[in-house]
């Protein structure tokens, strides 16, 4: 089975790293391109060159070029592995079993691009992995294989993404290809009247307000660790807040009531939130003894507008 494989970062390398060990037929790869005076290397491209797998480069593959390229491939499948770009229809079309996607949630529910950000803000107690046939819409397409993973209480995006997602995901698009290749392969059809859709998060999805519960600031925090990070304001100018965890001071909401040797303890609504770690205007993310020096912190500061 003819096998063009598009994705990109560590998780697109080491997905078609286990599609060649599993021994299937990748005939081309396409990733994305290297930015000007590159400082990092292109893992999926460095593995195709590896390889001797023919390269596509590009951002964008809703043009003739890429389409053509696939095309001329004669594909019988597209596997899909941290694909930011729009598969167009004609690209899908050129393939004798379409294209499966790898995404991070339990579809239908948190379509889009941020789905493990969002799962974590909104309280959820489980995620988990879906390999879909990719159509025209954004994580719309049949459900091949889907697997459940727990969100612990003080999980992370980077936790449960690096310990529980990552792993699952290359294991499940292995499986799911072999299924399609031995023709056992089973499709279901998305459930719309329990789907939801998240859009691609950014910091003013994430700015603080410390006078909700210490929960729901907590979820935030760490549904916004590592990226893009949970904002809030000192002294007039942003700061992002990463590592933390739950206390059991209280005081007014956004005060800082306590400052120890590698936290401070910033007042919520019923509670309050220890600060393990965060990013001071103008500088790197710190632990939280340095940031507590560089911001010059002191009891009865406040944190947010």
């Amino acid at each position: 089975m003819r096998i063009v494989f598009i994705g990109q970062a560590p998780f697109g390398k080491e997905t078609l790293e286990a599609l060649i060990n599993q021994g299937e037929e990748v005939v081309g790869a396409i990733t994305v391109a290297d930015p000007p005076q590159a400082k990092y290397p292109n893992p999926v491209k460095d593995c195709a060159l590896k390889h001797g797998i023919a390269l596509y480069q590009a951002n964008y593959l809703k043009t003739p070029e890429a389409i053509g390229w696939v095309t001329d491939l004669q594909p019988d499948l597209l596997v899909l592995a941290f694909v930011t770009a729009f598969v167009p229809k004609a690209m899908i079309d050129c393939a004798t079993h379409g294209g499966i996607n790898y995404h991070p949630s339990l579809l239908p529910r948190y379509r889009g691009g941020s789905a493990i950000n969002w799962a974590i803000i909104n309280g959820e107690s489980e995620t988990g992995v879906t390999i879909h046939y990719i159509d025209e819409g954004v994580d719309t397409g049949p459900i091949l294989l889907q697997e459940t993973v727990e969100i612990r209480p003080d999980d992370t995006v980077k936790s449960v993404y690096f310990e529980k997602l990552y792993p699952l995901g290359i294991r499940m698009i292995g499986e799911a290809v072999k299924q399609i290749r031995e023709g056992t392969a089973t499709a279901t059809t998305q459930d719309e009247t329990v789907a939801s859709f998240q859009p691609v998060i950014t910091t003013e999805d994430t700015v603080i307000d410390w006078t909700k519960p210490t929960r729901q600031v907590y979820n935030l925090i760490r549904g916004a660790n590592p990226s893009p990070g949970a904002v809030t304001s000192l002294g007039g100018q942003t700061c992002k807040i990463f590592d933390a965890a739950i206390s059991s001071s209280s005081g007014a909401p956004g005060t800082i009531v306590r400052i120890g040797d590698s936290s401070f303890t910033v007042a919520t609504a019923d509670g309050s939130i220890d600060i393990l770690s965060a990013q001071p205007p103008g500088h790197k993310k710190l632990e939280a003894a340095a940031f507590i020096q560089a911001a010059g912190l002191k009891t009865g500061d406040r944190l947010g507008s």
